[in-house]
């Protein structure tokens, strides 16, 4: 069972931006960050977003931003969680030290199969539209999971 869903900024940024971070409660109810990743998102977070600072921040290499290395802090601490972590490099990192991740596309597709929208299609096309980059694989499996073809 999922303890906790740990965001960095990148997914709630970008869903802010296109006016669909309702997708994130719809896909996961209560989400947990830190108060480098709120700062870094720059706007109030909704009442579902709780605030929680991991007890310390280990020397992560430097390529990690301080948004994401908090983050990944405190899922260390967080036993059976999910981090919410779109740069590759941060993923990459995540996954080496044993953590579950997800990404914005992820929260979209958990939202369609919970049934907030009836196709992820608009929504991956907004999120395109705003520079946000994933590749034509990640995409492809983000509609196979939706059970949508990608067209």
């Amino acid at each position: 069972m999922v303890s906790a869903v740990i965001s960095d900024a990148s997914c709630l940024i970008i869903l802010s931006e296109i006016g669909s971070l309702h997708l994130l409660f719809e896909a996961y109810g209560r989400v947990v960050t830190t108060p480098t990743v709120a700062q870094e998102f720059g706007m109030e977070l909704p009442e579902w977003v709780s605030i929680r600072s991991p007890v310390a921040v280990p020397n992560f290499p430097p390529s990690i931003d301080p948004g994401e290395a908090s983050a990944i802090a405190l899922a260390l601490e967080t036993p059976n969680c999910i981090l919410i972590v779109d740069e590759k490099t941060a993923r990459n990192y995540a996954i080496r030290l044993g953590l579950e991740i997800t990404g914005t596309l992820g929260v979209v597709v958990k939202a369609k199969l919970n049934g907030a929208v009836p196709s992820i299609k608009p929504i991956v096309e907004a999120v395109r539209q705003k520079g946000f980059r994933f590749s034509a694989a990640v995409e492809a499996e983000a509609y196979r999971q939706a059970g949508e073809v990608e067209r």
